[in-house]
């Protein structure tokens, strides 16, 4: 028998773990459709919440289906199901404490459907301060990736340049990044002007650091038989040094990343006048909470996302050291 006739023969299955998500989700809708609203609940009720979760189940559904007919989507669904469960459960349960039963004060933990009702009322207005922030975000990152390993390079290379500038990094490095706003704010004439230099500055301490370690502990016979070949010291650090602490590098920008949120964020709530971080020191000051859910959900989404495509890019780049490494 050839391989395209036992393909034929393979039959659809249904892996019992990714209807879990779909079961999580249909306990949640029903607790929420059976259960009555608090009396002590005075905001006005929303159909968002029952709308959510009809789309999630569809979703869900033809998800499990489809992986019927499609191992892989079958075996990836099956590994995030039980997390996707719980997840859901738990977000089952805070619709439960808020709206539901009225544990805790909505002013300040509101339910699912107001914050949903944020995301279909002021998608617009949220599109334009994530677009502001993700302007300094990634002008920052580049300029703070670029100059941290260049700097990491240049002390992980020449004994010279360590001893001259390794004192300051280990001076100005561990300050945080947000210690420095009102200076930045001083020495710049623009708030935006500051972020930048700010959220540079994050990400140029960890992978000036890294680089630099990794570039250190490069095998010194690569550069012997390289320099008897005939490469000289540009050569050996870009063919060499620089591929050879990649690792290091990565990890030092994925510091970095974190590290220039939390600057940006800062910056925009003190100096700024536009952008997510400002969006949600606005929203708290006129104590509109489901505003600040939904900004804080769009940071942790758009984090993950950058963190993903780093991802991406460390495992084309690094593709060799696949098998040798945990990824």
């Amino acid at each position: 028998m050839n391989i395209l006739e036992k393909t034929k023969t393979i039959k659809p299955v249904l892996h019992w773990q990714t209807l879990i998500p779909l079961a999580s989700l249909g306990v949640v809708f029903g607790i929420h459709r059976l259960v009555p609203v608090n009396t002590r609940y005075t905001v006005k009720v929303l159909p968002y919440f029952s709308g959510l979760l009809l789309f999630l189940m569809a979703a869900f559904a033809a998800a499990a289906l489809a992986g019927v007919f499609s191992p892989r989507c079958r075996n990836k669904l099956a590994f995030k199901a039980p997390f996707l469960g719980v997840a859901f459960l738990l977000l089952g349960l805070y619709d439960l404490i808020t709206i539901k039963l009225n544990l805790i004060p909505s002013l300040y933990f509101p339910a699912p459907e107001r914050v949903i009702a944020v995301f279909l009322t002021d998608w617009l207005f949220l599109l334009k301060c994530l677009a502001y922030s993700l302007r300094l975000l990634v002008g920052g990152f580049l300029i703070g990736a670029a100059l941290g390993v260049a700097t990491g390079a240049l002390i992980g290379w020449s004994r010279r340049c360590n001893y001259w500038i390794m004192p300051f990094i280990r001076i100005i490095g561990p300050i945080p990044s947000t210690a420095w706003i009102p200076v930045a704010l001083v020495i710049f004439l623009k708030p935006a002007d500051a972020s930048l230099f700010l959220i540079a500055l994050g990400v140029w301490f960890p992978t000036a650091v890294l680089t630099s370690s990794g570039i250190i502990n490069v095998r010194k016979s690569y550069f012997e038989v390289s320099s008897t070949l005939g490469a000289g010291a540009l050569r050996n650090i870009l063919s060499i040094a620089l591929p050879a602490a990649a690792p290091s590098i990565f990890a030092g920008i994925f510091n970095g990343t974190s590290a220039c949120f939390l600057t940006l964020m800062a910056a925009e709530m003190i100096g700024c006048k536009f952008g997510i971080g400002w969006y949600i020191n606005w929203q708290r000051e006129t104590l509109a909470y489901p505003n600040v859910y939904a900004a804080l959900i769009i940071i942790a989404l758009t984090f993950s996302y950058l963190i993903g495509i780093q991802l991406k890019i460390r495992n084309r780049i690094l593709v060799w050291q696949k098998g040798t490494i945990r990824w």
